[in-house]
């Protein structure tokens, strides 16, 4: 069933994957080897997801009920590598 919370894990997994193939396979992938087409194959869907995973984690703040801190922590989660992998585990799963 399509509810925020399932469109909500998808994006956030989806932005996590995109973000981990951006730095540990594309990036070095144009510095090492010259090649910068990844980077610009990846760059603009990680952009995109990044973008809907801050807006929907805003939509559904309410639902959650999360705490200043706990959504701050959710928010910061999509710039740190494997992070949008932890809030899923930590904040969506277990509610």
């Amino acid at each position: 069933m399509f509810t925020f919370r399932n469109i909500f894990r998808m994006v956030a997994f989806l932005e996590g994957l995109s973000y981990i193939l951006l730095l540990f396979f594309a990036t070095p992938v144009k510095y090492l080897a010259g090649e910068p087409q990844y980077v610009k194959m990846l760059g603009m869907p990680h952009g995109l997801l990044f973008i809907g995973y801050i807006i929907i984690a805003i939509m559904i703040k309410p639902d959650f009920d999360w705490p200043k801190k706990d959504f701050l922590i959710v928010l910061v989660a999509s710039i740190i590598p494997f992070g949008t992998f932890y809030v899923d585990k930590k904040y969506i799963q277990t509610k």
